[in-house]
């Protein structure tokens, strides 16, 4: 095994996951913000180009810590010589992998809202959408726990 190839490539997954959920958390802070500009129109404009872009940024970063986190879980199978199974008969990852998914989930319907925007849809309450802002943290904390107890 190549320790160094394994790291790298979780290095990669790391620090892509990390730029991730930067989008994960600013977006719906975004949309908060878009439902408090009220009648002006250049501060929505101006919130709405930024969610735009934070959103795309945020799918290309998820794709890229996809990627790295699928060579991670799988790619023992193309590398068995650089990369370890580390989660042969582990179910840690089962729940992970199901929390990210959920995780995703949350990011595209912020996602959507902001789509819905040009389309003339109403953004729900700012105190909605504040308390909807907490909800990654909390699947975060779990997905950060699984991963380092790998409790099962």
């Amino acid at each position: 095994m190549s320790p160094a190839f394994y790291l790298w490539i979780k290095t990669f997954h790391v620090v892509f996951v990390i730029a991730w959920m930067a989008c994960v958390f600013y977006l719906p802070r975004i949309l908060v913000n878009i439902a408090e500009a009220g009648d002006d129109a250049s501060v929505r404009a101006r919130l709405v180009l930024m969610g735009r872009r934070l959103y795309r940024f945020g799918h290309n970063m998820f794709g890229l810590a996809f990627i790295f986190g699928l060579t991670l879980w799988q790619g023992w199978r193309v590398w068995p010589s650089k990369l370890p199974n580390m989660v042969a008969g582990m179910h840690w990852i089962d729940a992970k992998l199901t929390l990210v998914a959920l995780m995703l989930a949350y990011f595209s319907v912020s996602g959507r809202w902001l789509k819905g925007l040009d389309k003339g849809r109403a953004l729900p309450s700012a105190k909605t959408l504040r308390i909807f802002n907490e909800l990654p943290v909390l699947l975060l904390v779990v997905i950060v726990w699984l991963v380092l107890a790998r409790p099962f």
